[in-house]
């Protein structure tokens, strides 16, 4: 029973030790400033920045800034103009200049590219759903077209109501020259009777 009620007690407090370890809901958290903070940049403008660097590096108008400004570079260095010549002749500022400038020129037309690639994207993606959307609206309106087929193919046309009318005046007519040779029948078997009739009321 001891060893029991020992075990128990070892278990309450692996248990509470647990708990206490274990981040609680009521207890705050210890937000821990750092000691050199990250620099915080908008992705959005350092994207516009370099899609508008590299629409720059591909005009007539970088490339010939950067030409007069090399001449103008080579032509002070080799000539000495006002006794200046910081960079003779390897021409090693110059170099590094230029490597300098290829380094940062070729991530930012590669964030530009990709930039551009994920506006194809999305582009591409919608002009899918749009091309889906399309292909259900013309098979909805192609059963449309083929039903209204079937209905007006049912429906009664301006010829099939002419010959009907047509039909019903003629027989309209057949009746009506059928009355009038019964009446007229009538007509004369009465005025054939009544002449039968007129001499045997003399006689008397």
């Amino acid at each position: 029973m001891a060893r029991e009620e020992n075990r128990d007690d070892d278990r309450r407090e692996s248990t509470r030790w647990a708990r206490s370890r274990s981040p609680r809901l009521d207890v705050p958290k210890d937000q821990r400033r750092a000691l050199v903070r990250r620099p915080n940049y908008d992705p959005e403008m350092f994207g516009r920045f370099a899609e508008t660097f590299a629409r720059f590096m591909g005009t007539a108008k970088f490339l010939t800034y950067m030409t007069v400004f090399v001449i103008i570079w080579l032509a002070i260095n080799l000539i000495g103009l006002f006794g200046l010549r910081w960079d003779p002749y390897p021409f090693i500022l110059l170099n590094l200049f230029f490597s300098t400038q290829a380094s940062y020129a070729a991530p930012l037309i590669l964030l530009a590219q990709n930039r551009q690639e994920a506006r194809d994207r999305v582009v591409g993606e919608q002009d899918r759903e749009a091309n889906v959307r399309a292909h259900a609206d013309m098979e909805f309106l192609a059963r449309e077209v083929a039903s209204l087929r079937m209905a007006v193919g049912e429906v009664a046309t301006r010829d099939f109501v002419r010959s009907e009318l047509r039909g019903l005046l003629a027989d309209l007519d057949e009746r009506a020259r059928a009355d009038e040779d019964a009446r007229g029948s009538e007509e004369t078997s009465a005025g054939r009777s009544g002449e039968a009739g007129a001499p045997r009321t003399l006689g008397t």
